[in-house]
């Protein structure tokens, strides 16, 4: 069970939320909107808001604007990670990676299986980091989205998890690009 330590200040990250859909608007995106009431309520800021289409080159260069505004500190992304022909969230999200975070997609499906059962094989949801973003893909549906954010990030988000959170690794992100 994830440990809180009180005695730390929060921090509030800029998340930008991902909208992956052929057929979702403003008006009926009901995980976009789950997802930022969320994000909200547990105190981070919802930076950005966009619905894209199920297209891979689409949803990189969406991924690619926001990894390099210095503003997103975080994507999470909604729909697109199953196993039909149109779903290609993961294809897009691993093209942008400089590392994957496997456990997180892991840890997402063994969550997932304790609601859904055997259904949880066909989300690949997926998460990683590049030019010090993170980046969070869940599947389409409310719950799914409901699932990620309450059971996983927003305990990795909140500075105050002991032992360790993602958002204390925020500043050695980018390490790699220090020359010495």
């Amino acid at each position: 069970m994830p440990k809180i330590d009180e005695t730390r200040p929060f921090l509030a990250v800029n998340i930008a939320i991902l909208t992956v859909s052929d057929t979702r608007t403003e008006a009926d995106d009901k995980s976009g909107r789950s997802l930022a009431e969320m994000i909200a309520r547990d105190g981070h800021k919802v930076a950005a808001k966009q619905i894209v289409r199920d297209d891979k080159a689409t949803i990189v260069a969406q991924l690619k604007a926001w990894i390099a505004d210095p503003q997103i500190d975080v994507v999470i992304s909604t729909g697109g990670t199953g196993v039909t022909g149109r779903d290609v969230t993961p294809e897009a999200f691993q093209s942008v990676y400089e590392k994957e975070i496997a456990g997180f997609g892991e840890l997402f499906r063994y969550l997932s299986y304790q609601k859904i059962g055997t259904s949880t094989i066909q989300s690949r949801a997926t998460a990683g980091v590049a030019g010090g973003t993170y980046l969070f893909a869940l599947p389409g549906s409310p719950g799914a989205c409901r699932d990620g954010w309450e059971d996983i990030i927003r305990y990795q988000l909140d500075n105050r998890l002991r032992p360790c959170n993602l958002v204390e690794l925020m500043p050695r992100l980018q390490e790699h690009l220090v020359s010495g």
